[in-house]
């Protein structure tokens, strides 16, 4: 007997990767159900359980699934031959992204998620890199909740990033960043607001439909993205509005505030508010009608300058500094400090629930290998059964949703993360027993 190497990875992506190589190599639909129901083929083991289970026509129906998501992700990717390709890509994405307005609280976060992204995908040389929520969430300086509603109603939607694979453990999730559609003065509505015409747009988050911003943008994103992890541009410090018009100006210097409304693609007001609070620290200066940085603002020092009555304003003397002033100060630190007691409590569930998994055994018999059935511990009281193979939990005494009664009168769970039913789930285990006996 031999121990079952780790192929769960292998099996669930196999026939997706294979899939994807077939559209791209100009393959059809025909050539790759002959592939993936191929005896031999490792890509298509999935595809074959299903038709053992379930039959040959729901096989080919998920395969025609697989198919379509396979040409809709190859028809907007492009193939990349070289480490220089893949840089050119993303200097075209970086640039695309400077000059796409980003309207709204909402939009300038995302921002600074997809300037993160954009990060990590330079390190990794090209469109697609592993990011889990935590790294992405310290480099863009938010919080996690934040990050997840950025995700789901604007980068996600919008077409910038897809998520390939869930991250699991120890590794992050794989992500491509994409060309995302430029949004126009009638697409500011997010997922929660247009399932329903009771919830008209915000305007504390800027989300209307005005004439001031320009429908292209002009920042350096590069700026952005080295000054985005500190603790002054949180949310109630200087904010993202602070970050777009310092970036705006290093781009353009000598703008007036009606140009910094469309290079920035901050509202007028909001403009105008960040303006004041940006001279009083020291950062921006402005001469007549026109604004700029100031000498080493980018270090986050200012020259002292005293204003129309002749006072001076108390210039802050560093980024610390200004963090400390507006009360935010240890924002990032404290972030840091919580993910990592996150991903310690998170390793010791790991450790604990690989403490009671043992490796799946295996007999070879005639070159074959043969799952062994390991003893099933699942066993549970007549007392806990409910109708339809529901579970009663013991503690509240309702029905639990995640587990279901086998026939065998034990317990099987059931997690989002499976693909089966628990019908193919039971079918897998009867099936295994089954040839386990046939062998023995």
């Amino acid at each position: 007997m031999v121990l079952r190497a780790d192929r769960q990875g292998a099996a669930e992506h196999g026939h997706r990767i294979t899939a994807c190589h077939a559209a791209r190599a100009g393959g059809t639909i025909d050539q790759l159900t002959q592939v993936l129901l191929h005896p031999e083929h490792e890509g298509g083991r999935h595809t074959r359980h299903i038709a053992l289970r379930s039959g040959q026509s729901r096989a080919l129906n998920y395969i025609r699934r697989v198919w379509a998501s396979a040409s809709d992700a190859i028809s907007s990717t492009t193939a990349l031959g070289s480490r220089h390709e893949a840089y050119e890509v993303l200097a075209a994405l970086r640039d695309r992204i400077e000059t796409t307005p980003w309207r709204g609280e909402r939009g300038r976060t995302a921002l600074r998620v997809l300037r993160a992204h954009l990060n990590f995908a330079e390190i990794a040389g090209g469109p697609l890199h592993h990011a889990s929520e935590r790294q992405t969430a310290e480099e863009a300086g938010v919080s996690r909740t934040t990050l997840r509603v950025v995700y789901e109603t604007v980068l996600r939607p919008r077409g910038w990033l897809r998520l390939l694979r869930v991250g699991h453990g120890q590794e992050g999730s794989t992500w491509y960043l994409s060309e995302g559609t430029i949004p126009g003065h009638g697409d500011h509505a997010l997922l929660s607001r247009f399932r329903s015409t009771q919830f008209p747009p915000d305007p504390a988050l800027e989300e209307w439909t005005t004439p001031e911003t320009a429908t292209t943008a002009d920042i350096d994103s590069t700026i952005l993205g080295q000054l985005m992890g500190h603790d002054a541009f949180a949310h109630h410090a200087l904010g993202s509005a602070a970050l777009m018009i310092i970036s705006a100006l290093h781009q353009h210097p000598h703008q007036s505030v009606s140009e910094l409304v469309g290079t920035s693609s901050v509202s007028r007001a909001t403009t105008y508010r960040t303006l004041r609070r940006l001279a009083d620290h020291g950062l921006v200066q402005h001469t007549g009608e026109t604004w700029t940085l100031a000498p080493r603002a980018l270090e986050g020092f200012g020259l002292r300058l005293p204003d129309e009555a002749g006072n001076s304003h108390t210039l802050a003397q560093g980024w610390a500094n200004i963090a400390e002033q507006l009360g935010a100060w240890g924002v990032a630190a404290r972030r840091k400090a919580l993910h990592t007691a996150e991903r310690a409590a998170y390793q010791k569930a790991l450790d604990r629930l690989a403490e009671h998994r043992s490796r799946a055994v295996v007999l070879v018999c005639d070159g074959r290998q043969v799952l062994v059935p390991v003893p099933r511990p699942d066993e549970i009281p007549a007392t806990w059964h409910a109708p339809d193979g529901r579970v009663l939990d013991p503690l509240t005494g309702r029905p639990a949703a995640d587990w279901r009664v086998a026939t065998d009168g034990r317990l099987i769970l059931i997690t989002p993360a499976d693909q089966r039913s628990y019908d193919e789930l039971a079918a897998a285990h009867a099936e295994a027993l089954s040839e386990w006996e046939s062998v023995a």
